[in-house]
């Protein structure tokens, strides 16, 4: 495998940023960057934007995956096993939907490309990559949207407002928590072996014999994913950040237990505490368990507001008489939408996006933090001490 700088230099990229100027109705050439479930969700909601946007070449390890885009583009797209062929291509901007452990790589390769980029989340797989990621994003001159979509829901987005106007008085506590049932018998068509380049798809990550377990749930093992702390909670404390302007936990507490997926290395049971100044969150779930999925409640002195991504209910204090809650709204397009739109309207305007780099950086060191109290013993300070 070639070094970036080499690869750069023999295709002839530049680390200049685009000079493209888009008109009003000019059509956004796109570059898909590992093609698996998540992208097929974040290219149906770019079809629900109305935005011209085309798709110029796909990469992916998989063939059938690297397939289904090509037809999606009516045959219209390249194919590559290397996303960095992807990246020597006419494109305006590239999605990256890849497993965590390529993310920062493959964004970092992308804006040297003069690309912009959406990179899902979590939008680093250690604490140290986030340095790097924003030191490459502010280093350039290209619209980077990480994949924090509640930033683009409106009711979120509402929510906030209301927090940050004092509705709900002084907030002490965040309860966060989502459930999910990875026991149901979830059809999966088998993995053919002969169309996957399993040595590409492992890239750094230390070399190890293929396993259909840790292809299909990569996010459940340390070298490719962090489990529920940087896929479920990083969502929720993203929103936690950004309501209560507070991005770094000083202290961590987790207990996590694999009671019934042995397979995994990430706990499947999980309760954490995460101490920010003057405030407490906290977060629990479990993955053989789906009732009440997952959600947000923000526990004011005078009133709480519970939330999830169907909508939010405010309900005050100390008023006897009132059990319903005293707001309520509800959700009338998903966030994963407006956020492409938003990523595409950026990428005309030029204007910094819903959720910059810095939004997608904190979220995921909280939950790599709490990961880090789990292999620590149970708890860790922060900063960490050398």
């Amino acid at each position: 495998m070639i070094n970036r700088r080499a690869f750069l230099i023999a295709s002839g990229l530049t680390a200049l940023a685009s000079t493209r100027v888009f008109g009003a109705n000019d059509t956004i050439r796109i570059g898909v960057i590992g093609a698996g479930h998540r992208m097929k969700g974040l290219l149906d909601s770019a079809d629900q934007t109305g935005a011209a946007y085309q798709i110029v070449a796909v990469s992916d390890v998989y063939g059938p995956n690297r397939d289904a885009v090509v037809e999606r583009s009516h045959g219209l797209a390249t194919a590559h096993l290397d996303y960095r062929e992807v990246l020597a291509k006419d494109v305006d901007a590239v999605i990256i939907a890849s497993p965590d452990h390529w993310h920062v790589r493959m964004a970092a390769d992308s804006l040297a490309a003069g690309k912009d980029v959406y990179l899902e989340k979590p939008v680093t797989h250690t604490v140290d990559e986030g340095a790097a990621l924003t030191r490459a994003v502010r280093s350039s001159k290209q619209i980077v949207q990480c994949g924090m979509q509640q930033r683009s829901w409106a009711h979120f987005r509402d929510a906030v407002d209301l927090i940050q106007g004092g509705s709900l008085g002084r907030v002490v506590q965040v309860r966060t928590y989502w459930w999910q049932n990875y026991g149901r018998n979830w059809r999966t068509k088998p993995i053919d072996q002969q169309a996957l380049d399993w040595k590409q798809w492992l890239g750094a990550a230390p070399d190890q014999p293929f396993s259909d377990e840790k292809f299909q749930h990569w996010r459940w093992f340390w070298n490719f994913g962090g489990g529920a702390m940087t896929d479920l909670f990083t969502h929720w404390i993203d929103v936690v950040h950004w309501a209560m302007k507070a991005d770094q936990p000083r202290q961590v507490q987790m207990l996590g237990d694999k009671y019934v997926f042995d397979q995994w290395d990430c706990p499947d049971t999980v309760q954490a505490a995460l101490r920010y100044p003057g405030f407490d969150v906290v977060y629990e779930g479990m993955m053989h368990s789906s009732i009440d999925d997952g959600g947000l409640e923000f526990r004011g002195t005078e009133a709480t507001l519970k939330i999830n991504r169907g909508g939010f209910s405010v309900y005050r204090e100390r008023v006897e008489e009132e059990k319903n809650p005293a707001v309520t709204a509800h959700s009338v397009l998903d966030g994963t939408i407006s956020h492409v739109e938003n990523f595409f309207d950026c990428i005309k305007s030029r204007k910094e996006p819903n959720a910059p780099v810095e939004t997608g950086v904190a979220a995921a060191r909280a939950g790599q933090i709490a990961n880090l109290a789990h292999q620590r013993g149970g708890q860790i300070a922060w900063p960490a001490k050398a």
